[in-house]
């Protein structure tokens, strides 16, 4: 049964329900305006419809990657499978970083693509709304591709997980 906790605070109601709730993991993408790969780890990309096919995602305005994405004029999205674990730390670590590797190319729109990821959608910004020290980005999409299928890589409990199981 579920016991309410008046006691707690908004935040930490949040927090906790999130902790238990299983989100994907992807990595968006775009370019700065000097035409640099930006990037980061998202648990927060979900379809927001299919006609037209919307897709949405949240950015905090304060993250490294903001910039960039206030400006894109499109963006890379890519889900991520449990054997892409090493490419999602990375994009989540240290952004001076994240585009080392050679793991990357350019895709459609310049966008840079990991072709590792078990998919990439590119979409077209259409709207940024900024709610508190957030955005949510809604873009539209324009193609896609399939890469290997894997089982998915998760995030739960505050650690990347592929379906029964941590990793």
């Amino acid at each position: 049964m579920l016991e309410f906790n008046t006691a707690q605070t908004p935040t930490d109601a949040l927090l906790a329900t999130f902790r238990r709730h299983a989100s994907g993991v992807s990595v968006i993408t775009t370019n700065d305006e000097g035409g640099n790969p930006v990037g980061f780890t998202a648990t927060s990309m979900t379809s927001l419809g299919a006609n037209p096919p919307l897709i949405m995602f949240s950015v905090a305005c304060g993250a490294s990657s903001w910039n960039a994405i206030s400006k894109a004029e499109y963006v890379a999205v890519h889900t991520l499978g449990a054997g892409n674990l090493g490419l999602a730390q990375r994009m989540a670590a240290d952004h001076t970083k994240r585009f080392e590797a050679a793991d990357w190319t350019r895709g459609p729109h310049q966008m840079p693509v990991f072709e590792a990821a078990t998919s990439v959608l590119i979409a077209k910004v259409r709207e940024v709304i900024h709610v508190e020290s957030n955005a949510v980005v809604i873009a539209q999409v324009e193609c896609g591709a399939v890469g290997t299928e894997d089982e998915a890589l998760l995030y739960h409990q505050r650690s990347y997980r592929s379906p029964g199981q941590a990793l």
